[in-house]
């Protein structure tokens, strides 16, 4: 029997010359990735054991993302202890200040995830690196210290289900609305401890970006991993930021499924997420009339230049709607630089968008978009739960950013068709 992308590369990590699913396995790990919320408590547990240092302070990555800049005095405690930490064993992968940018746009921007490699994360969107082709998952804080301690981590290999996407995508339809209609059938526990294999000429034609969306929220679907096998463009992606060499797996042809599902993409319109639960989506032809007071567009699922540019594209020459403040946080620094090169800035702030810092800022209700009690905010972001963005009795609507601009304008959740 053949193996899969997801099983090669556990297996390569390993002494094993292959694994199958259900295997306990030990593997060596290329990147342990933590932030401002749970480097502290990987932190305290690695300080706990006698061993003075990392094992391979290259391969750790801390990224001060979430509460920064330091929203109170409990933010600003926890990223003093990672900072210190950070200075004290040198840590050359450590961003913070101006460096900073939400973690899942800046590593593989940064070129320190790539093709073939075994990447653990204390952040559950981790798995966003799948995209590269890549085994990369979440996992708790305290397996993260150990990953810190020894570079290694212990897994089940999971199975794999295969998702293809064929025929040509729908105007304004991009890799936000093909994850939200696969999770809107598979449902939020659909593919629970499985990986995603997802691939069919549509997501070939998506651009990294896209496909950095899908495999950012297949933990929404309760995967491991959400993986899309490297091609040419994959390549061209990673190969002028890479820092060390990569390898590229494919399945075999007689790999193993738990499932195989086929999507025609020309049924498949924008789409939006219902509260509260990113499985509850409807196409927006359906949405009905749903008034809104806050729109964000960015986070580390639509917050990377192909987004804003799209979102710039409708709001170009249009005005925010009044009741409606419309927050724009570009993913990284150097998402900001371009998108201020490229004359996105200047429309975002002369529609009356907000522009804020790059940071995960009001995706996790952390700071920089609260949303108050009976507030209805659209966002690009990955999670719609109950508080997710702020008070409980706030709700959040999940779509791409051709939808969060046109809703924005329109002052209710609309189709770019109805402001254009």
């Amino acid at each position: 029997m053949g193996m899969t992308i997801a099983e090669k590369i556990l297996a390569a990590h390993t002494d094993a010359r292959e694994v199958t699913p259900g295997d306990i396995v030990k593997v060596n790990v290329d990147v342990a990735l933590a932030n401002d919320i749970t480097a502290p408590l990987a932190i305290k547990a690695f300080e706990s054991g006698k061993q003075a240092k990392p094992a391979d302070p290259d391969k750790i990555v801390f990224v001060l993302d979430h509460f920064t800049p330091n929203k109170d005095i409990a933010s600003a405690n926890q990223c003093k202890m990672v900072r210190d930490f950070a200075r004290r064993h040198e840590l050359e992968h450590f961003f913070d200040a101006g460096e900073v940018g939400v973690e899942h746009a800046l590593l593989p921007e940064k070129g320190l995830v790539l093709p073939g490699d075994l990447i653990i994360g204390a952040d559950s969107h981790t798995c966003t690196y799948g995209a590269l082709g890549a085994f990369a998952t979440g996992v708790g804080s305290t397996d993260l210290a150990g990953a810190m301690l020894t570079a290694q981590a212990w897994m089940k290999v999971p199975e794999s289900m295969k998702f293809v996407f064929k025929g040509e995508l729908l105007p304004w339809v991009g890799g936000k609305d093909l994850i939200l209609y696969l999770i809107g059938d598979i449902g939020v526990d659909g593919g629970l401890y499985r990986v995603l294999e997802i691939e069919g000429p549509a997501i070939d034609s998506l651009d990294v970006s896209g496909r950095l969306t899908i495999s950012n929220m297949a933990i929404e679907a309760g995967a491991k991993a959400g993986i899309i096998r490297a091609d040419a463009k994959t390549e061209a992606y990673v190969k002028p930021r890479a820092r060390r060499p990569y390898t590229i797996y494919t399945s075999d042809e007689d790999a193993r499924y738990v499932s195989i599902r086929e999507y025609d993409c020309s049924n498949i319109e924008p789409q939006v997420a219902f509260p509260h639960l990113p499985e509850n989506t409807r196409p927006i032809s359906e949405v009905g009339e749903v008034r809104i007071d806050q729109v964000f567009i960015g986070s580390c699922t639509n917050g990377r230049i192909e987004d804003l540019r799209v979102s710039a594209e409708i709001l170009k020459g249009r005005k925010v709607d009044r009741g409606v403040r419309c927050i724009v946080m570009p993913a990284t620094p150097d998402v900001f630089r371009q998108a201020e090169a490229e004359g996105l800035i200047r429309i975002f702030l002369e529609s009356g968008a907000i522009i804020g810092p790059p940071s995960c800022g009001p995706c996790l209700g952390g700071h920089l978009g609260i949303l108050a009690k009976g507030e209805k905010a659209l966002a690009t972001t990955n999670r719609n739960f109950v508080g997710r963005m702020g008070d409980p009795a706030s709700e959040v609507y999940l779509s791409g950013p051709a939808v969060a601009a046109a809703s924005a304008i329109a002052g209710k959740i609309s189709s770019p068709s109805e402001v254009m």
